[in-house]
């Protein structure tokens, strides 16, 4: 029977923090990586921080993309982890690593043979546009080459977390922050002898320490041995039907992540349009604070998957159903903590970011007072979109993101930038209203029931081995 009550047990949510707390761990350490590369950039001016900013609203690009495939493995991830099929949990393991590989492959050589056309769709009619791009582009030119061990460790960190091995992936990324930030202080402002290198040192340290992550992922699990794991002979042992069935839930997952992410370059885009370079390096220190937040997105998405898709998996839809709804509400309040937490952090620019000028600050200061009054509503439809996925509905996020998106936010944008002279914290403000209607949408969704599926039973041990 479902229980209808809006809160669980307190022993739940004990068991989904402890899901949750390692994984906003180990991505707080990483985003502290990048709050550090923001400061130790900053201190080279708004220009090559900027350069700096706009590559990696590209790389932001790429990083959804992954996380699209990640996320669409890891919906069978989790649910044959709930049944213990290994050969199951092997396939999805190989769709994620072989469609990830070939993602980064094809936006290796868009990076390589026209970054200044990528970078001037972000940089817009900036009026330092030119000496922008040409520190973005040394930037990224160096940058490419982290994509491939950034494939290859996010297929293995999500595939650990989905089983509910959340630790491993904290350590190593514990070491591979500590190799990023020493190489950074070297690299950079050129300590211990090294040349200073400036943007291209911050460039290679993140080189270095994408690579160090991936050894230290690929000997983890050959001597671990976590039931997806595929000895080398065997990687090429693909499913082909479970294949394309995973590929299928991709493709509206795709859609939707990339209507997300497209929506928000173009905003950018818009908002870089209207100033110099304070605009771009002022959003880039705020969101680089932001990102330490946006951890949460990211335990709510691992602690439904593993506790929902598992429980789907197991075949008990009623208690699925229940945990769900006790992780939507759960999910809301942890977004209004951190929104107050988020909202006392723009303590922090004074002293992180000092070397940028005051308009810049002011700039960092109201986009950050502006994300908290959203966090609680954006902690709340990632866990309407986490419930979807753990039982394999994709169809939602189309009709949240592509019909918003495109028949609300966009025009908003377009709207405002043209008829209006607000600033870009402004505009950006009003059009993250956009937000509560996709909530309400994806409310009518879930109330459908066509969410609470047992992807398993189409694919048991015996028929994909």
């Amino acid at each position: 029977m479902i229980t209808r009550t809006r809160f669980g047990p307190a022993s739940f949510y004990r068991r989904a923090l402890s899901l949750a707390i390692p994984v906003m761990l180990q991505l707080l350490l990483q985003n502290l990586v990048s709050l550090i590369d923001n400061f130790m950039v900053a201190g080279l001016g708004n220009i090559k921080m900027s350069g700096v900013n706009v590559a990696n609203q590209l790389i932001f690009v790429l990083f959804v993309a992954l996380m699209t495939l990640m996320s669409a493995g890891g919906i069978f991830m989790s649910q044959f982890n709930g049944t213990k099929n290994a050969e199951g949990m092997q396939q999805a393991f190989r769709f994620k690593l072989f469609t990830s590989l070939t993602l980064v492959g094809i936006a290796g050589v868009l990076v390589l043979f026209i970054p200044e056309h990528l970078l001037g769709i972000l940089v817009n009619t900036n009026r330092e546009r030119d000496p922008i791009i040409a520190e973005g582009r040394s930037y990224i030119s160096l940058i490419v080459w982290t994509f491939v061990p950034l494939a290859i460790s996010h297929s293995i960190g999500s595939s650990l977390r989905e089983i509910g091995r959340v630790k491993p992936p904290l350590v190593i990324t514990v070491a591979a922050t500590l190799v990023n930030t020493f190489f950074n202080w070297v690299l950079i402002y050129g300590n211990l002898g090294a040349p200073r290198m400036e943007v291209k040192g911050a460039a290679i340290a993140t080189i270095i320490a994408r690579s160090v992550e991936m050894i230290i992922f690929l000997v983890y699990i050959r001597q671990a041995k976590p039931l997806f794991f595929v000895q080398l002979r065997r990687l090429f042992a693909v499913n082909f039907s479970l294949f394309v069935r995973i590929l299928s839930k991709s493709g509206f997952i795709f859609l939707s992540e990339m209507t997300w992410v497209m929506t928000e370059t173009i905003m950018t885009a818009v908002y870089n349009g209207r100033g110099g370079s304070e605009i771009i390096s002022g959003m880039a220190a705020g969101w680089a604070i932001a990102n330490l937040f946006f951890l949460v997105f990211n335990g709510i998405h691992t602690s439904i998957g593993v506790i929902v898709g598992g429980t789907l998996g197991r075949n008990d839809l009623d208690t699925a159903q229940t945990e769900a709804r006790w992780l939507k509400t759960g999910s809301f309040f942890l977004g209004a903590t951190v929104a107050t937490l988020q909202a006392l952090s723009i303590m922090l620019i004074p002293i992180v970011f000092g070397n940028l000028t005051e308009d810049a600050r002011a700039v960092t200061r109201h986009m950050i007072l502006v994300i908290a009054c959203y966090m609680p509503v954006w902690t709340y439809l990632n866990a309407q979109f986490a419930n979807a996925r753990a039982g394999g509905d994709a169809i939602m996020g189309v009709w949240v993101d592509v019909t918003v998106n495109l028949f609300l936010f966009l025009p908003a944008l377009f709207l405002l930038a043209a008829l209006t002279d607000l600033g870009p914290i402004t505009i950006f403000a009003i059009i993250k209203t956009t937000d509560i209607v996709k909530v309400l949408i994806a409310s009518w969704q879930l109330r459908t029931g066509r969410w609470i599926r047992n992807l398993t039973h189409e694919h048991e041990p015996e028929a994909i081995a």
